[in-house]
């Protein structure tokens, strides 16, 4: 609908005269006119459209749509149903897109090229095109239509203009028609649509003829009384009706509603000159109180849908910038999932952004999304291949093992039982159904041979017995460190007996775990009581693994540098996303509170493979 038009200046009405000088006073008074509203043929199809685009509920195949647009260019109501048509031609196209993309992929899966495919002619895209032609030429009739009877309306205003202007000069020679001028006034409100452009240079005319009749007119006192008093009523109902409006909470209707108030009370007559300026500014503050409701309705609407907007923009970059080339095992794509998952229930809490955007945004979450899991979808089917081939490698090395449980050729079937061992933890993992039983069976037949092998061997328990007694010595001086020392003194010692501890052999099979467990409460006493944190800890117990690493140590460093890079990136990722959060509202400070948390999880993370890398480089060097 139209916005309410205002007039240039305060509406002023003409009195009707008593007496020769009032009438010469009057005529000489300066009048200004409210301005007509009047609403546009497109306008007034605009809200039809307005009302009609959500009738209805949505065709689920391209049929179904033609069906559906055959109905609407068939009926009456075709010219309220621009949106809903509008709405169906664009689902016709997009479905006809998925269609066109599965021919494709059919295509280029027969053995097709994929730059010589070409999509079958659609039978059903002319019955279509043929509906939505008649929909619209029934539209572009009724426009004409609407055109001609307003023009027809204003060449029948300027007749009566000239009517008018007739009466005027009787009246001026004293023969006034007051009948035939009551009935040009009914006919004239009568009349209602005309040429936008030429409303308000028609009314001022007629309001200076209406005018002009009164100035001129002998009319007793009590008729004049009368009038004012019958306008004075109507003006004041209006007044009332439009103040209503302020409260209305339907900001919207309260709008339409003030339009044709407006239009009510322009057409009512004039009231006594003493209250038509109070009167006038009454009814105007009314209509600028509701007509400023309407204005801040949809501009705080239309902030909301930007900053919605912004915040799904913000997901779906987030979703696009994860590296899903680092995904490499089962861990690390639930725990991505998991974040997915996080960001379309946000999405879901985030109402509409703006019309022209709405579709365009969710298409492009949507996408992100299908991709993301499309990509899982064949990790887990490469994956199912592995674990299946994992499966059957761990299988024959159990048959090895059981094969060998029984040998007391104990050097040799060591040596082999340790290789099936080594190789056990160079294959993968295999499902977890299988993952348990499978592991006990291997440990069953080595544990079998070598405690048949201890047995066996009883020098070999006094050597396991002197390096269990040496253990525990270690374990005694770790616990006698002396407290007064220096911190730094302390932390040395713990590593001249943590290097003192790798170097004695095996203990008692059964000793091992119960002893290993004591050596490492021990340890941990001493970096609690030196406020040494687990990330210290972490690292003095890195730094005494790779002591022994041998030729290993190359390839453990390749592999931090790379875990190195992969932090590092994405933590870039995470500070690019923030340059375009909104922190406006609660949910999107929110989220920036989130995101700079991993960031600086991220990054302690990365200083402690950096140190790594910097002691595999020292003990490198040491070789």
């Amino acid at each position: 609908m139209s916005e309410t038009l205002k007039p240039d200046t305060e509406l002023q009405e003409q009195s009707i005269a008593n007496t020769p000088e009032q009438a010469a006073n009057a005529a000489t008074t300066e009048l200004s006119h409210e301005r007509p509203v009047e609403e546009t043929t497109e306008e007034i199809l605009a809200t039809n459209d307005e009302e009609s685009a959500n009738i209805g509920s949505k065709p689920a195949t391209r049929q179904e749509i033609i069906e559906r647009l055959q109905v609407i260019a068939e009926s009456d109501d075709a010219l309220n149903c621009r949106a809903e048509a509008e709405a169906l031609k664009v689902q016709f196209y997009k479905q006809r897109t998925v269609e066109i993309e599965e021919e494709r992929k059919k295509f280029v899966a027969d053995g097709g090229e994929e730059a010589l495919f070409v999509p079958r002619p659609d039978a059903l895209e002319e019955t279509f095109k043929a509906a939505m032609n008649l929909i619209k030429e029934k539209r572009s009739a009724w426009l004409k239509a609407q055109e001609e009877e307003m023009q027809a309306n204003y060449e029948t205003k300027l007749t009566m203009l000239d009517e008018l202007k007739q009466l005027v000069e009787k009246a001026e020679q004293g023969t006034p028609e007051v009948n035939e001028f009551r009935a040009i006034q009914t006919r004239w409100k009568e009349i209602k649509k005309i040429p936008q452009d030429k409303v308000t240079p028609l009314w001022k005319q007629y309001q200076q003829y209406v005018e002009q009749f009164y100035d001129v007119l002998k009319l007793n006192h009590e008729f004049r009384e009368y009038d004012f008093k019958k306008n004075l009523e109507i003006k004041t109902r209006l007044c009332r009706q439009a103040e209503a409006l302020i409260e209305e909470e339907d900001i919207v209707a309260a709008f339409r509603q003030l339009q044709q108030l407006h239009n009510e009370f322009r057409e009512a007559g004039p009231v006594a000159p003493e209250l038509r300026e109070e009167v006038w500014n009454r009814f105007k503050a009314a209509s600028t109180a509701v007509n400023r409701r309407h204005q801040e309705h949809f501009e705080g609407k239309k902030e909301r849908e930007r900053a919605n907007l912004d915040q799904k923009t913000a997901i779906c970059e987030e979703i696009e910038a994860m590296d899903l080339e680092s995904l490499t095992s089962y861990q690390a794509w639930n725990s991505a999932t998991d974040k997915v998952l996080d960001m379309q229930a946000r999405w879901k809490e985030i109402g509409f952004a703006p019309q022209k955007m709405n579709l365009k945004i969710f298409e492009r979450f949507r996408f992100a999304c299908d991709e993301f899991f499309r990509r899982k979808s064949e990790f887990f089917k490469s994956v199912k291949s592995t674990l299946a081939e994992n499966l059957e490698k761990k299988r024959a090395l159990c048959e090895q093992a059981e094969a060998l449980k029984d040998s007391e050729e104990w050097k040799e079937t060591a040596d082999k039982l340790t290789k099936l061992q080594k190789e056990w933890k160079e294959i993968g993992p295999v499902a977890q159904k299988y993952s348990d039983a499978l592991w006990k069976r291997f440990v069953s037949a080595c544990d079998t041979f070598f405690e048949r092998r201890n047995k066996a061997t009883s020098s070999q328990r006094s050597v396991e017995q002197e390096n269990l007694k040496n253990k525990r010595d270690v374990i005694a001086r770790v616990k006698a460190i002396d407290e007064t020392l220096p911190e730094e003194e302390q932390i040395k010692s713990i590593n001249t007996l943590t290097a003192e501890w790798n170097g004695i052999g095996f203990v008692p099979f059964k000793e091992k775990d119960k002893l290993y467990k004591e050596y490492k409460s021990a340890i941990n006493a001493v970096y609690e009581r030196l406020h040494v944190n687990a990330n210290a800890r972490k690292l003095a117990d890195f730094r005494n693994n790779i002591s022994k690493g041998g030729n290993s140590l190359s390839r453990e460093r390749e592999r931090l540098i790379r875990q190195y890079e992969n932090l590092k990136a994405e933590i870039q990722t995470y500070e690019n996303n923030l340059g375009f959060l909104s922190t406006s509202n609660k949910k999107g400070q929110s989220l920036v509170d989130v995101i700079r948390q991993k960031m600086e999880k991220l990054k302690d993370d990365a200083q402690i493979i950096l140190k790594k890398i910097h002691l595999i480089e020292e003990e490198i060097e040491k070789q």
